[in-house]
């Protein structure tokens, strides 16, 4: 039984709020809803979310609950293993960079079996109370003009507005105008006053873990978009943290194959670029990078994990004939997994034998 693996969650809804939620796969509204969660039913509202994905037949939903709980149903139709976002979260929470937590489940809607999704946390003030973090404001990073950068990646032209990457979620007061004065100064100062401004305003030792992370992982799409920054109580300086996870291990966002070498040892934005012109800063991500490859980027501590949540999903995949990759795809997929690890400590060995 799949219900023996998996956590089942139901909606029940309007048959026609839900025809047309799927009719217009760009719809930003949200429907009425009764979530059921084991015995309990719950009042909520029901959207979709995603980019690209919005398009595809298997559709990712946002549940908003009215206890104020948010959670993000995630169809990963692109990813044949299904726990790429899982395994990068998992990975990143164990190198102490806050990351969402994942659970799989099965869905149904209106009675019909939706399949298995990925359910993710909500990066809210939900996440920073159950991991007793103080914050003062919270900003998601929704596309890629979110590069830290004066300059339209597209256009070349530049940025009309410098939060024009960003969506406000928490306000602090003045909070946009922080960061639009965060990003002017990280590209207008230089030299010691610079590093000065940025050691007061971002917690930099986080950042150049957190872009640890993201390269090991090789997401591409992570480093200008697809995270959220978050400014800390007592410091006030920014730290980040990753989201949509799902291009990782050797796929892209669209689950093709990309080999080990997509992503650079240094990543990609003008955050990134600018820090490292200090010697200081390459050193200390040289060394972080060093660390991780010796004792977290490893099979010893990562296979368990690619076992464990495979194996949870196996009996539910053969019965879900909503997924796009085939049956025999995802029984090949923690080889294949395992196989990047491999070339991917090889390459960034390599890189930081060449970077010094």
């Amino acid at each position: 039984m799949i219900t023996e693996t998996l956590t089942v969650r139901s909606i029940t809804m309007n048959e026609s709020d839900l025809y047309e939620l799927r009719r217009d796969g760009w719809s930003r509204s949200f429907k009425q809803a009764k979530l059921q969660i084991g015995d309990k039913v719950h009042t909520a509202q029901i959207g979709l979310r995603g980019g690209h994905t919005r398009n595809y037949p298997k559709k990712s939903f946002e549940i908003r609950v009215d206890d104020g709980m948010t959670y993000h149903w995630n169809a990963e139709y692109d990813d044949p293993s299904m726990i790429r976002n899982a395994l990068s979260f998992a990975f990143f929470n164990q190198i102490h960079v806050p990351a969402p937590k994942t659970k799989p489940i099965w869905v149904t809607i209106n009675g019909v079996q939706e399949g298995v999704y990925l359910e993710i946390e909500a990066v809210n003030s939900h996440f920073f109370e159950k991991r007793d973090i103080g914050f003062r404001s919270l900003i998601y990073a929704v596309h890629d003009h979110a590069d830290f950068g004066l300059i339209e990646p597209d256009s070349k032209q530049r940025k009309p507005s410098l939060f024009g990457g960003y969506e406000l979620v928490m306000d602090a007061g003045d909070t946009k105008k922080r960061l639009v004065s965060f990003i002017r100064n990280l590209n207008q100062l230089s030299g010691h006053e610079l590093f000065e401004y940025l050691n007061r305003r971002l917690d930099i030792k986080q950042y150049l873990r957190w872009l640890a992370g993201a390269v090991l992982t090789g997401n591409y799409d992570g480093f200008d978009q697809n995270y959220a920054l978050y400014e800390t109580r007592t410091s006030k300086r920014y730290r980040i943290i990753p989201w949509d996870y799902e291009g990782t291990w050797g796929r892209n966002c669209y689950g093709k194959v990309c080999g080990n070498n997509l992503v650079r040892l240094q990543g990609y934005n003008t955050l990134t670029d600018t820090l490292f012109t200090f010697e200081g800063c390459r050193r200390s991500y040289g060394a972080i990078m060093k660390r991780l490859l010796d004792e977290q980027f490893t099979h010893e501590k990562l296979d368990p994990l690619i076992e464990k949540m495979h194996q949870r999903l196996t009996h539910a995949i053969r019965s879900d004939y909503t997924r796009k990759a085939s049956y025999d795809s995802f029984l090949s997929e923690p080889e294949f997994i395992r196989d990047y690890i491999d070339d991917r400590r090889e390459m960034l060995r390599e890189a930081l034998r060449q970077w010094y």
